[in-house]
Parts: structure tokens; sequence; C-alpha cells
């Protein structure tokens, strides 16, 4: 197989280089810059792969970068000012797709705006190919299987050390900031709805002896579960400390000054853990928890495996939730030599 990465000269980009590469899998660099994309090939050890140069403002220049590939995975951020573009690109080019977005509007945007297209090209759409909302999907479509119609899925976001967010996921932060302060996306009674308040202020965390303060907070999980899932609302939250960093103000000059991303030792130190509270309309209730290292390498495998599984095995054409494009346990089973835990347990009535 053949997969084109777009915006391969980012952080997260050249992450998963290393990561085709480690896999042995044909790789296509696209981006404007050829010296950072021949930087970007040589660092991956991907010195004979083919680079092929494409602005996200050119259709046509993206779309002759993707021909011939089999799938297009897109680490081009902020996503929500350019990722449509490269989205359209990779379908006209007849390309399986997914990206490493995090921004939730952006997500729902591509649900929204590309569903009838890729389904007629033939080609599956995967947005928010990261170390977040495929596992946290994944896990409650597992949730609803124990559970059967579910009443109500509460996903807690918790990551701790790692030396902080890359540039790129800085300028995210900047470009969705209103949307971050605002809680994000709730789905409530079949649709979704912004400006609502969290129903949780604490949440009780694994290992972790008192309950957690937590904020309401634009996870992309929240747009992707229902599409799978029988369930009435979904809320996503993350520790209230974040809100507090969040208040930093941010200019391009400050984001500039600041190291690319993580080096690889901060990155060893990180854990995230991600807990899924679920209550079925009979009042049953169970919870799914996924913890695992560095969000951003193991974004890459996610990310990688993602395309790999739409090419060897595509899913019903369309733009697809995690849970729709793959076997819940075997993606999670997957990830477990990377050091990703995962458990669905049934919570004792009180």
């Amino acid at each position: 197989m053949k997969i084109a990465v777009f915006g391969a000269t980012g952080y997260q980009g050249k992450l998963v280089l290393a990561e085709l590469a480690r896999r042995d899998i044909e790789t296509v660099l696209a981006g404007r810059d050829p010296a950072r994309l021949e930087k970007a090939a040589s660092a991956a050890g991907l010195r004979g792969a083919e680079r092929r140069l494409a602005d996200a403002g050119d259709h046509a220049a993206l779309v002759s970068a993707f021909r011939g590939c089999d799938g297009v995975i897109n680490c081009a951020g902020p996503f929500t000012s350019s990722g449509e573009a490269v989205v359209r690109a990779a379908i006209a080019a007849d390309c399986h797709y997914v990206d490493t977005s995090g921004e939730q509007l952006y997500v729902k945007r591509i649900f929204d705006t590309f569903a009838a297209e890729a389904e007629s090209a033939g080609v599956a759409v995967v947005p928010a190919a990261n170390d977040g909302c495929v596992p946290v999907d994944l896990a409650a479509h597992l949730l609803a299987d124990r559970l059967g119609p579910v009443e109500e899925i509460i996903t807690t976001h918790v990551v701790a050390g790692g030396g902080g967010m890359s540039r790129g996921s800085l300028r995210s932060v900047v470009e969705t900031i209103d949307a971050i302060k605002a809680g994000g996306l709730v789905y409530d009674d079949g649709d979704w709805r912004s400006g609502v308040p969290a129903r949780h202020t604490a949440v009780t965390l694994p290992g972790r002896s008192e309950a957690t303060p937590v904020m309401a907070f634009p996870v992309s999980e929240v747009v992707t579960i229902p599409r799978h899932i029988r369930v009435r609302h979904v809320q996503g939250l993350t520790e209230a400390a974040l809100g507090d960093r969040l208040n930093t103000p941010l200019t391009p000059e400050i984001i500039e000054s600041l190291p690319e991303g993580p080096d690889e030792g901060s990155r060893r130190t990180q854990r995230f853990t991600y807990v899924l509270d679920a209550t079925g309309t009979d009042r049953r209730r169970a919870r799914g928890i996924v913890e695992g290292p560095d969000t951003y390498g193991t974004t890459a495998v996610i990310a990688v495996e993602s395309a790999r599984r739409l090419i060897i095995d595509p899913p019903v054409p369309g733009v697809r939730a995690p849970a729709q494009a793959y076997n819940p346990a075997a993606f999670l089973d997957f990830l477990h030599p990377h050091g990703i835990r995962w458990v669905i347990e049934d919570v004792p009535a009180t």
C-alpha cells in the first residue's frame, strides 16, 4: 500500500513518518517546502520516499499529490482553517482519509459536509484518528454492548506530564479558544448543542481517592459516539486546572519562540487516562477506562493503523466514526503492545 502524509514536516507529521517507516509502509511526503520535506524524510529514515509539493490552498496540486496513493494521513493543523481542503482533495483522488485533529467543531463539519461525497466516491473518511477519540469511541461502543440502550455517556480526559503541547497543538488551541471556553458541543436528545453546562463538577478517577474538579471540554467523541450508539446525552470533560492554563494569552510570537514539541524523554514521562461513565436507560452503570503513555506517539500509531485498516478492509464508504470503521475490541487489543490498557467494568449500584 502507499500512504500520503500531508503536514509531514510538522511535529506530529514527523512522528507519523517514523511510524510508517517502522512498519515499512510506502510513504509519500506532501507539503509546500521541498527543503523541509527532504529534512523530514531523512530524519524518519525515508530518504527514498517520494516527495510531492502541494499547498492546502491549491486543490489541483493537492489532488495531484494524493493521486495513486491508497490513503491520506493529514497532520497539518490547525484543521479548522485548512482541513476541509485536504479532505476534499483526498476524496477527489479516490483515497481513504484520516487526520489527527482534535478540533471538535471541525470534526462535526467533516461529517456534515462530506458524507455524501465520500460515499459517492467509494472511500472512507475518519477524522480525529488520535490518541483520544479513537480508543474512547471504540470503548463507548463496547459499553453500549454491555448496557444496551444508553441514557448518558460522560467522558473525562486527563493527561499528566509530557512536557506540554506542540506548537501545532497550541495554534489549534488559539484558533478554537472560543469553543474551548464555551465547553464545546453536547449531544442531547438527538442533536448537538453548545453552551450546555457540565452535569458533573467532579469525577473520581482511577487510582485517586479524592474526586477531581472537572470542566466541560470540546472532545471529538461527543461528535462520533452518537453516530453508532443509541444514547440520549453525551458530554466531554477535562480537569478544571486546564482552564487556568488556557487563560494564559498566546500570541503567534510566543508560540514560535517555544520548542516544536516535547522531546522524547518528556514524552516517556507522560500518562493519559480517559474515563467513560455510562448509564443505561434501566439505570445500570458501567465504566470504561483507557490508559497509556505519550499522546503524540500514540496518535502516530493510531493514525497509521487507522489508515492501514481502511485500505486493507474498507468499511462502508462515507464519513465514519472509529467504531463504524473498525472492530472495537480488535483495534483496542492491537494497541496493547504500545502500552495502552483498557477495561470495561460494571459499576455497582449505590
